[in-house]
């Protein structure tokens, strides 16, 4: 009787067992798919399932993100509950499950009663691809760009032929109306429009013309004035947008002088503007960056500061870094390689610093519009009229972004060293509203010189101002869709889509050189350098974490990789920033530098990756094998001139056939 009671517990407990074994309990490695339910407008139920739709009774915990929210979700028996804050038209679902991942999109039909609708998640990437492959092959951005916007607005409302057309009114009452209504895109469009007029009065009154003639005693030659143009562009280091507009339209007279072709000056412009305001200490991106990286240190119970973290992070900057190191070096070798080679033969030997595409029609309409900024007064060139309110903009700023970021409490904090409550008070400052000071002050005190010195009468000085407006039109008209279409692929969760392409089991060591292609080929397709580092730093720094300690590392061993994956989220998004046909700062320095933008795109390219190949495949592999971050800057540099030695033809040839030209 003693024997019989424990036989019977165990055989209890084996038919337990096995019943529970019937009801299909699963690891989390074998769940094969996720299907969504709607309760109602707000609320639904996710079960695991598998590809024939069978329920698969699952029983833990699964990190979820759940329309771009990172969150950890209880499921028992296969099912779990969650709520979203608002109503969406789409509900995007991606799960790592260990050996592989999930990501599905769904669309709530609610209206139609046909409750949730799947569709695959690939569709999410059709809008940027057929945006950036028009654009490349018309060459005409804003057709691209419509049409990307339109093919988003037909993914996001159906698939049906009825969706065809409210994808298109969509493009106009929705995304176009959206992005005219943010605030921020109204600040850098009133900046934009400001800054053009501007520069428009400083070069009517003279101004642009007498900064020509001081600037030539030291760009005497095509060398020099590349020179002067990336010194410039190192040196307003405060903000990319400020610096592609700045700089592009104050050298561009200097470098036409010198026969530089507008797609060199566009690339010293573009890869000086970004590269620079990334990993400089007081900048506006800065106080976003810290921002990011100060809220995943958290989650994770980092103690090291954000700043700290930043700081430690530059050592493995290798595309920003070598990316200037690379443009000095070419100016400085005289050599191009690929389009720009071909393009800077073209404006020695010719003097046609554009490429030459439009007809007769189109050059008489050119050369109007360069009228318009020839000198009123050729005799009356002063450097002061243009260098007076470019200091004005460049120190307005400075001033703006201290005056908006100001805090008592931290200046008055004596544990803080300087540079640390100078980052903090720019990191918290409103970078639009300083620039939209700073602009406008230019703006008044170009008025002001030009009238007060009876250069132009107060009618001509605003008919100049209004035509310096209309000089910045299709730059706006650019920057309106290129946000709407950043807009679609956020509603259509396109980052997380590739995202989730990366994601698994993977070595530590590797999570840099993901990390860095998965930031590039995010900004390539929306465009948007600071949309992806807000997107891959909550994701990234975890995974990076949670990889090394799953591995063992010790906090020794972790911290590197964390500082090298902050970096290369950084650098990542600066490089698909710099490649993407459908980016403002690219956009901007075409728009700046007065070249085509497809021409700027095309042979910026070849240069950006070359330099990202050699950042990412080289550098970062040396630097997880413990080579200091010093020698690894020296040796990428030292392969980057091997390049240009190689690859690179001088462009002495073609000065001197220009020089025996004339």
């Amino acid at each position: 009787m003693k024997l019989y009671k424990p036989l019977l517990s165990l055989l209890l407990l084996l038919l337990l067992s096995v019943q529970t074994m019937a009801q299909g309990l699963v690891s989390k490695d074998e769940i094969e798919e996720l299907q969504l339910q709607a309760i109602n407008d707000t609320a639904f139920t996710l079960s695991t399932v598998t590809e024939a739709g069978n329920l698969m009774k699952y029983t833990g915990t699964l990190p979820l993100r759940i329309n771009g929210q990172l969150q950890d979700t209880e499921f028992a028996e296969g099912e779990t509950v969650f709520s979203l804050p608002e109503r969406a038209n789409l509900v995007q679902v991606s799960a790592n499950m260990g050996t592989h991942t999930l990501a599905r999109l769904y669309r709530l039909d609610v209206e139609e009663e046909r409750g949730v609708r799947e569709f695959p998640m690939w569709l999410s990437i059709l809008p940027p691809l057929i945006a950036i492959v028009l654009a490349l092959i018309f060459r005409e951005v804003l057709l691209a760009l419509f049409a990307g916007i339109w093919i988003g607005g037909f993914v996001i409302y159906g698939l049906s032929p009825k969706s065809i057309f409210t994808g298109l009114l969509a493009v106009g009452d929705t995304y176009l109306m959206e992005a005219l209504t943010d605030s921020d895109h109204v600040s850098v469009i009133i900046f934009s429009m400001l800054i053009g007029g501007m520069v428009a009065i400083i070069s009517k009154n003279g101004g642009m013309a007498g900064v020509v003639n001081l600037l030539s005693r030291y760009a005497r030659s095509a060398k020099s004035s590349q020179v002067v143009t990336w010194v410039l562009g190192v040196a307003i280091f405060f903000d990319d947008y400020a610096n592609t507009l700045i700089v592009g339209n104050t050298m561009r007279p200097v470098t036409d002088k010198h026969r530089i072709s507008r797609e060199k000056l566009a690339y010293i412009v573009d890869s000086t503007a970004a590269p620079v305001a990334a990993i400089a200490f007081v900048t506006t991106w800065v106080g976003a960056e810290l921002g990011y990286i100060k809220d995943a240190a958290a989650q994770l119970g980092i103690e090291e500061g954000a700043y700290s973290l930043f700081f430690h992070s530059l050592e493995y900057a290798y595309y920003p870094v070598l990316t200037l190191v690379f443009m000095l070096m070419l100016i400085l070798m005289n050599r191009d390689f690929s389009g720009m080679h071909r393009a800077e033969v073209r404006a020695r030997t010719t003097g046609e610093v554009s490429a030459t595409r439009t007809d007769r029609a189109g050059q008489e309409k050119q050369q109007q519009e360069m009228a318009e900024f020839e000198p009123i007064d050729e005799t009356r060139t002063r450097a002061i009229n243009a260098l007076l309110p470019v200091i004005t903009v460049i120190g307005g700023t400075m001033i703006g972004l201290l005056y908006t970021g100001y805090s008592p409490e931290v200046w008055a904090d004596a544990s803080i060293g300087f540079f640390r409550k100078l980052s903090i008070t720019i990191g918290d400052s409103n970078s639009y509203t300083a620039l939209i000071w700073a602009s406008l002050s230019g703006v008044i005190l170009a008025i002001a010189l030009s009238v007060s010195q009876r250069i132009m009468s107060l009618t001509e000085t605003m008919e100049s101002l209004t035509a310096g407006f209309k000089t910045m039109l299709p730059a706006i008209l650019i920057l309106v869709l290129a946000w709407s279409l950043a807009a679609v692929t956020q509603e259509l969760y396109t980052a997380e889509y590739l995202t989730s392409l990366f994601s698994g089991n993977i070595s530590p060591h590797f999570l840099p050189e993901i990390t860095f292609f998965l930031a590039a080929i995010i900004a390539f397709s929306t465009g948007s350098s600071w949309g992806t580092m807000a997107i891959l730093y909550p994701l990234m720094m975890p995974a990076a974490w949670y990889v090394c300690q799953q591995q063992g590392f010790s906090m020794e061993e972790t911290m590197p990789i964390m500082y090298n994956v902050i970096s290369v989220v950084l650098a990542g998004s600066v490089f698909g920033d710099h490649c993407s046909p459908i980016s403002d700062t690219t956009i901007l320095s075409s728009l700046a530098s007065g070249c085509n933008h497809i021409d700027h795109v095309k042979t910026q390219l070849p240069y950006a990756l070359t330099v990202a190949l050699v950042a990412n495949i080289v550098c970062t592999n040396l630097s997880t094998f413990g080579v200091h971050w010093l020698l690894v800057y020296l040796i990428g540099a030292a392969i980057l001139w091997g390049v240009i030695k190689l690859l690179g033809k001088k462009n002495e040839v073609a000065t001197v056939a220009a020089a025996e030209a004339v």
